[in-house]
């Protein structure tokens, strides 16, 4: 039997965890931990170590997200065991046998890893989701923990979000300036999409972090990336990899980032952009 620890069923990333489990041809359980609205990771791993004291599962399961694999981490420190974050791939025997993502995506590592059962995490799109395999989760009741997340701090946003946007417009270190993102924001309305940024947009203090794509951003799944001014850092790719389509626009024609585009524009952004919402505007008489 496999244990799934899925923080909402209804969640996308839940539901793709779910469907790997039973891609891997065993019997699934599916819990979840409430917690009330207080995070605890060491609260949550708690009751994951309890269950594996119960029952002989052959491997327990989470989102390669950072809950997920701050969650598992703590139940593998607690049961002395070793954990693969991100897989894409699981072949369960003894040892189990994983194929997971290494610096940022940018390369699969083939390895073995021993002892029972196996503690791992399913890189973010490593399959499709399958709203059928949806399974009744239970829930089981964190422990206490001294260590609670004492405030949050909402994050201010409107429309779509970055991680659910079928669109995303993306500007790097080539905008320019804060000013300068009043073009990328006109054409993500128009398009109905969200608006993203690279890293170094963040360091300058021109977005707020909750923009950022990347490894140490946000993960996106888009039908189309439009990058503009971005050199394809692989941390940056990273973050987008899970895109339909790539659209670079960039006026460095050996920047790293053509390498991974669908379509590529070597032009100034400050150019390209304006021109492609002028005939959006135009297309629709507006």
């Amino acid at each position: 039997m496999l244990l799934v620890v899925v923080e909402n069923p209804d969640d996308e990333l839940s539901q793709q965890v779910l469907t790997f489990a039973h891609g891997l041809g065993d019997e699934v359980q599916a819990v979840s931990i409430d917690g009330g609205t207080a995070y605890a990771p060491a609260g949550w791993a708690a009751p994951i170590v309890e269950l594996v004291a119960q029952r002989p599962y052959a491997s327990v399961l989470a989102a390669g997200t950072e809950r997920g694999n701050e969650v598992l981490a703590h139940v593998a420190a607690r049961l002395d065991l070793p954990m693969a974050a991100n897989c894409v791939s699981i072949t369960l025997g003894d040892p189990a046998s994983v194929i997971r993502m290494r610096w940022g995506g940018s390369l699969l590592e083939e390895a073995r890893v021993h002892g029972s059962p196996l503690l791992a995490t399913v890189a973010p799109h490593a399959v499709a989701a399958d709203p059928s395999r949806v399974a009744h989760a239970e829930h089981v009741p964190a422990a206490d923990d001294p260590v609670k997340v004492a405030a949050r701090v909402p994050t201010v946003s409107a429309g779509v979000s970055l991680a659910d946007a079928d669109v995303v417009v993306s500007g790097g270190r080539g905008v320019g300036s804060a000013e300068g993102f009043a073009v990328i924001e006109e054409l993500a309305q128009l398009l109905g999409g969200a608006v993203g940024c690279s890293r170094a947009v963040t360091s300058a203090g021109w977005r707020p972090h909750t923009d950022q794509v990347g490894q140490t951003g946000t993960k996106i799944a888009p039908e189309i990336y439009i990058a503009c001014g971005i050199s394809g850092a692989t941390q940056h790719m990273a973050g987008c990899k899970g895109a339909k389509k790539l659209l670079a626009i960039n006026p460095d024609g050996e920047a790293s980032i053509f390498a991974s585009a669908d379509y590529g524009v070597i032009g100034d952004l400050h150019e390209v952009v304006p021109a492609i919402s002028a005939e959006i505007r135009k297309a629709r008489g507006v």
